[in-house]
């Protein structure tokens, strides 16, 4: 018998701007946990002391716990100072201190020219080296950063994901499966070109769809995502984390996206009803947190 079990977690502002809509909508829909990106219309990273103060109190008023930071760190030019960017990571972890959860999604810098990616393996080895030091010090500070696959950054396709992950070979840098993000930039059926590669580095999964025709998002199972046969896998490999939706079903941004509380609650019964399918076991807890 496995003994996989799968935590759901969700970007509320993809639901609302309001910090408390989110959180009902959650609580409504079972969903234990908030994968923190905005509020009140704030970016996590331009949030001060007082607004992640707040952040924290909402959260236990509504029983909800933060399972992530979904930081925008790392979707900035590879060629700006780096010191920034490590200014801008200590911010962060600071945030998640006072909100309460030690994991930060990064991503992994834009190359100098996004028409198209033919040249981003040039940029392979300066990602790297950044998201090394970026490493160290979540290391030093006890952090786990999540690097995601996303379009227009240098670790777009499974290739160039497995060649920065593996280089840095840090338990304080693991891996974030968006089967969409790999759909949108042509990789066709994921599972087969990635998983091998990256599987072992998966500590995370964000949950979204999309079409390979023409790269629309859908919910999962929709789409060409294999989000099925992820599940599959991860179910067949005894994961133990969480998937936290990240729909993008009305809006999908570079920065971000939006899903509105009905595309919310659309998503979450059609992630459940997948893993209803393929007996995938769903907890309310998880020991760590």
């Amino acid at each position: 018998m496995t003994t996989a079990t799968f935590t759901l977690s969700a970007f509320g502002d993809e639901i609302a701007d309001d910090l408390a809509e989110q959180l009902r909508l959650l609580r409504d829909l079972r969903v234990g946990y908030l994968e923190l990106r905005g509020a009140w219309g704030k970016n996590v990273l331009k949030m001060d002391d007082d607004t992640a103060t707040a952040v924290r109190w909402k959260c236990a008023e509504f029983g909800v716990v933060v399972s992530c930071i979904g930081s925008p760190l790392g979707k900035s030019p590879i060629t700006d100072p780096l010191e920034r960017e490590l200014s801008n990571l200590e911010r962060i972890f600071h945030v998640a201190d006072v909100v309460g959860t030690r994991r930060v999604r990064v991503f992994s810098f834009y190359p100098p020219d996004t028409r198209t990616n033919a040249g981003y393996d040039d940029y392979v080895a300066e990602a790297t080296a950044r998201l090394t030091q970026m490493t160290d010090r979540a290391k030093r500070e006890g952090f786990t950063l999540l690097l995601e696959n996303e379009k227009e950054i240098v670790g777009d396709t499974p290739e160039r994901c497995h060649a920065i992950v593996s280089a840095v070979d840090s338990p304080h840098l693991r891996f974030v499966w968006d089967p969409a993000n790999f759909v949108q930039v042509g990789v066709a059926q994921p599972m087969e070109r990635g998983w091998s590669l990256l599987g072992p580095y998966v500590a995370y999964v964000h949950v979204k769809d999309a079409h390979l025709a023409d790269g629309s998002v859908c919910a999962a199972g929709e789409g060409d995502g294999q989000v099925g046969e992820l599940l599959a896998a991860l179910r067949d490999g005894g994961y133990q984390g969480f998937l936290a939706l990240e729909p993008h079903l009305v809006v999908a941004g570079r920065s971000g996206g939006f899903t509105g509380p009905g595309g919310m609650t659309y998503a979450v019964s059609a992630l459940r009803r997948l893993m209803a399918t393929l007996d995938c076991v769903e907890t309310e807890k998880e020991a760590s947190s």
